[in-house]
């Protein structure tokens, strides 16, 4: 595709070039209020697709009409809420501003992770209070299927710059336990643990335990994965979630307070109260940066 073609948008890779457009033209606002659509992909529920839409799994049905929550890869659904068309000089950041929404929101409703759009690129926009959907006059039944699974992730993550390994610190004040105890597998501990060891080694202790909280608040959030290997090693059109994943450092074998730190998060510390993104303080990546910061730790710095 040309350069001309292209719209560079914000990278979920700390890796890969940032291409935010400084300039909009003057015919940028090209909306459709009414029903969107969203095609489902892996890993997605009916239940899912409802919270990103700000709307229930009986209007879905109801306007679909689904006679099963069961879902297909590649189903396209009715939903509330408007249809961007993209113009020139456009970007995901922009269009979020445009609907004063976070940019994770129109991403996840578009499943678009990439460094492009494409100019006529129609996008479905979540509006908040527009949940109810036209029904669908077509009457066609959704075939009973096996809910959507997500494929097996790759020995490979990218959303975060990664933290260069440099020599262990000592940790730092001890983090308060919860009394109730998750369950977990010797492989999510050695996953996480390797994990939270690429990503903090030098990092104070909380840093650690902050890593593999936005990972346990990752699988409990719906918009991702739901184990601890799957977030981790999340492949979301092309792009791995965590930069260890891609430079091979996930394979690093983790020291104690990487494992302790895992544990920590497993039984349900979390110094973020809720972070799902996390980033060094270095970055000029400005899909990190248009978060809102939940804590900073070290070099770190956990977002919501």
């Amino acid at each position: 595709m040309s350069r001309s073609k292209k719209v560079k948008t914000i990278l979920l890779s700390a890796g890969l070039t940032l291409g935010l457009s400084v300039f909009i033209t003057a015919n940028v606002y090209a909306y459709t209020p009414g029903t969107a659509s969203y095609t489902a992909v892996g890993g997605d529920s009916l239940f899912k697709i409802s919270r990103v839409f700000h709307t229930t799994v009986e209007n879905l049905m109801n306007a679909n009409s689904l006679k099963t929550t069961s879902l297909n890869i590649g189903k396209v659904l009715k939903v509330p809420g408007d249809t961007y068309t993209v113009q020139k000089g456009d970007s995901l950041y922009l269009i979020a501003q445009k609907y004063k929404m976070p940019l994770s929101e129109i991403s996840r409703a578009n499943n678009i992770y990439s460094d492009s759009l494409d100019i006529g690129q129609r996008l479905a926009v979540p509006v908040p209070g527009s949940g109810s959907i036209p029904a669908n006059t077509q009457g066609k039944a959704e075939p009973s299927t096996p809910s959507v699974t997500p494929a097996p992730a790759p020995p490979a993550p990218v959303s975060t710059p990664v933290v260069a390994p440099v020599a262990d610190s000592p940790a730092t004040a001890p983090v308060s336990k919860p009394a109730q105890t998750a369950a977990y597998s010797a492989e999510d501990l050695d996953v996480l643990s390797r994990l939270i060891m690429a990503e903090a080694q030098g990092e104070p202790y909380q840093a650690k335990v902050a890593v593999g909280a936005v990972v346990m608040n990752r699988v409990q959030s719906g918009l991702f994965t739901d184990s601890v290997k799957g977030v981790v090693y999340q492949n979301i059109n092309g792009y791995y979630q965590f930069t260890p994943v891609v430079n091979g450092w996930i394979n690093k074998p983790a020291n104690a307070d990487s494992v302790n730190a895992a544990k920590d998060a497993f039984n349900g510390v979390d110094p973020t109260k809720g972070a799902l993104w996390y980033y060094d303080d270095s970055t000029t990546n400005q899909f990190m940066l248009s978060k809102e910061v939940a804590v900073k730790i070290g070099v770190m710095v956990f977002a919501y």
